[in-house]
Order: structure tokens, then C-alpha cells, then sequence
């Protein structure tokens, strides 16, 4: 079975990867681009730059114009209440870093603060550093055999000391959706604000915010195959009228004097100084190209690619999968290989794969494991990408053994 991706040409990365003898599967990593987004990337450069929201002339009108049109698109995606929700940012980092600062006065020492034993650092050392400096508690959710949150440790651990939850909605290393509904109203039910890290989620399948009834939502547009510098949160307005600000500069502010200020609310509040103008602009485009896709197309393809993965990484000896993922990637170890040798060896071979703690060093500890490898795919992954990367890991293989 080939399993072509249809949509592959639309993304030129993948012929300077074929001219280079390159085939990628570290898309849980970073997306490649679409012609789309190129094409608006360069038509705002191209076109002439200018500030957003500041100017009076029409350079200036017509980037504020596309640059606010970008944030609408990012509400309508999300099925968000209205674009004032949309705070642009540099990415899931800062955004997580954001609501760490901005959030700070809510807390008194001997708050708790709750998050998974599978969080990636972006969603754990923000709130691992808030507890340091204001003395409160971090608890961290066990997870079950399967690899998920363990819900029953979580209704003894949310509790009435509970302050906010923060949880990924898909594991960068397992590849497993995690049981918001569950928690979110667990949470909920216990007057706990609520923090989604949809880094990998946001990826695969559109997500109605309204609907997961969460307090905020974050993700980075570069794993959306938008461009990178660009990240993007989500706020209920109750929820975002409790953030502090955080940065200050120009911008944000509603009026100055020498010695005090008053500042805008969400969302040109928390966009001090000048923003990813273009960025903002191109993944507008990027999402205008995704909703041109068929959505039930794209998931039964990535679904499809996904059995596939996981049925050849199953006839390697010795292969052992870190979990059962639901989809897009497969994490692993090999009995009596390093994952770094063999990372090299695929690498030689033009295999780009994940070697590593996937930035979750404390998960990689509590399994024990030095590293793990990682193979991620995208929509416009195919099948014989996968028997590459199968023919080259034999080949490892041999080498190694």
C-alpha cells in the first residue's frame, strides 16, 4: 500500500528534501509550509511593511487590516466567542510563560498548582518556577499503565487547595489524548482555573474551545504549518480579565506619564511592543488553506499513515513502544541499542527523526530511559516515507548488532 499524500505537492519543502536525499518525519517538531503561506509571507514583505495599529497612512491601515483578519481567522478556527480572545505571542512557550507571570497575583503560599507527570518542560517549568516563587505546592498527576493522566489520583489530588490545572491535550511523547473532558469539569467543579496546552493537539483535528470549556488554550503556529515566532492564546474574557500584564512597551499602553501607566486589556494589552506582523498574517493564510482541505480526507490519511508506522516498527526485534499512541507519531526504544546511535545512523542514511528526552526530561526519568526515538508525521506524510525509514533502520540495525 503507497499511501500517497495528496496534498504533498503543495508543500515545496518536500522537493529540495527529495533533491537532498532527505525524507522527514519530525514534523511533532516543527511542520513544513505551504505554497499558501509562502505566498503571503512574501506578498506582506513584498507588498511593503509597516507597523500595525499606530500609523494613520495606508501602508499602515492595510497591515492592521490583515494582521487583525489573521486574528479572526484564529477565532473562527478555534470557534472561539470573538477575536478580542486572541492574544498573538511568540509561541507555547511564552504564552505558558505569560499566564505564569500574569496569573501570579492569584496565588498565596500553600496554593496548589496541578499538572501531569507527561508535560513537555514549556507546560511544567513556567508553573514549577511560579510555585518557587510564591511558596505554593505543585502537584504532579500520576499517569495510569496506559500512559494517560490517571483520573482517579486526580480527583483525590484536585482539591480544595487547587488553584489551576495546566495539561497537554496530546502527549509529544506517547501520542495519546488525554481525558479533558474529565478533568476540565473536575477542575470546573472545584472553581480551578483551567490551562490546555495544545501544542500537539491543535495539530490534529480542528478543536470548538467553546465547546472544551476550558480557561485558556495555547498553541504555536509552526507545528500548524505556519510560520515559526508565532504562538497563540486563547481566553475565556472572565479569565483574561484576571491575567496581570506582563510586558511593557509600546503598544499596549492606554495612557503614560513619567511615573505611572494605564494599560489596554486583552488582547493588545499582552502584545507589547511590535508583534509577528508578518507571521500573523502568513499563518492566516496557512489556516484560509487548511480549511480549504477536507478534514475527514486529511484524518483518515494521517490515520491510515499511523497503522502503518505502527505496524512496521512492530516487526523489529526488540522494538518496544513507550505507549500505544492514538496518532501522528511513534515513540521507542530498541533492546541493547542507544538511541543515539542509532539517530546518527538513520540521519546518515537522510532519516530525520526525534532523538532524545523530547523536552520531557522528567518523563524520560520516571521511565527510566536515557532518550527514546520519535518518528511524527504530517499530512502531507506518505507511505514511502515509512518504507524508507523501515529500510534504514534495518540497515541500523545490522550495523549495530
Amino acid at each position: 500500500m503507497s499511501l500517497p499524500s495528496p496534498w504533498r505537492a503543495d508543500f515545496p519543502a518536500f522537493a529540495a528534501f527529495a533533491r537532498d536525499g532527505q525524507t522527514y518525519l519530525d514534523s511533532a517538531a516543527t511542520a513544513q509550509k505551504p505554497q499558501a503561506m509562502l505566498d503571503a509571507l512574501l506578498g506582506y514583505y513584498a507588498g511593503g511593511a509597516a507597523n500595525v495599529h499606530r500609523a494613520q497612512h495606508a501602508p499602515g491601515e492595510r497591515a492592521t487590516r490583515a494582521f487583525e483578519d489573521a486574528r479572526a481567522k484564529v477565532a473562527a478556527w478555534l470557534n472561539a466567542e470573538s477575536a478580542s480572545q486572541i492574544v498573538f505571542t511568540g509561541g507555547a512557550t511564552e504564552s505558558l510563560n505569560l499566564l505564569a507571570y500574569g496569573l501570579e497575583h492569584l496565588f498565596v503560599e500553600g496554593d496548589e498548582i496541578v499538572v501531569s507527570a507527561l508535560e513537555h518542560h514549556a507546560n511544567l517549568l513556567p508553573w514549577q518556577q511560579l510555585a518557587q516563587r510564591r511558596g505554593l505546592v505543585l502537584q504532579v498527576l500520576p499517569l495510569d499503565a496506559a500512559g494517560d493522566i490517571d483520573l482517579e489520583q486526580a480527583g483525590r489530588l484536585i482539591g480544595p487547595r487547587t488553584r489551576l490545572l495546566a495539561v497537554s491535550q496530546l502527549s509529544n511523547v506517547f501520542g495519546r489524548w488525554q481525558p479533558l473532558e474529565t478533568l476540565l469539569a473536575l477542575a470546573c467543579a472545584r472553581g480551578v482555573l483551567t490551562v490546555v496546552d495544545g501544542a500537539q493537539g491543535a495539530v490534529h483535528g480542528r478543536h470548538d474551545l467553546q465547546a472544551l470549556d476550558c480557561d485558556f488554550y495555547v498553541f504555536s503556529a509552526h507545528k500548524l504549518y505556519g510560520p515559526d515566532g508565532l504562538g497563540v492564546l486563547y481566553g475565556r474574557p472572565q479569565a483574561l480579565e484576571r491575567l496581570r500584564h506582563w510586558q511593557f512597551g509600546g503598544e499596549m499602553v492606554q495612557q503614560a506619564d513619567y511615573l505611572e501607566a494605564r494599560f489596554r486589556p486583552a488582547p493588545l494589552g499582552f502584545e507589547a511592543g511590535t508583534p509577528a506582523i508578518g507571521a500573523a498574517i502568513a499563518f492566516g493564510a496557512t489556516l484560509d488553506y487548511l480549511q480549504s482541505l477536507d478534514g475527514a480526507a486529511v484524518a483518515a490519511h494521517e490515520a491510515a499513515l499511523h497503522a502503518r508506522l505502527l505496524a512496521g516498527l512492530r516487526t523489529v526485534d526488540g522494538l518496544h513502544l513507550l505507549a500505544e499512541p492514538h496518532t501522528a507519531l511513534a515513540s521507542f526504544v530498541i533492546e541493547g541499542v542507544h538511541n543515539a546511535d542509532l539517530s546518527h545512523l538513520l540521519a546518515e542514511q537522510g532519516i530525520a527523526v526525534r532523538a532524545g528526552q523530547h523536552c520531557a526530561m522528567p518523563l524520560l526519568r520516571r521511565l527510566g530511559l536515557p532518550g527514546a526515538l520519535r518518528v511524527s508525521l504530517g499530512l502531507y506524510s506518505d507511505g514511502d516515507d515509512l518504507e524508507r525509514l523501515f529500510a534504514a533502520l534495518r540497515h541500523a540495525l545490522e550495523l549495530l548488532r
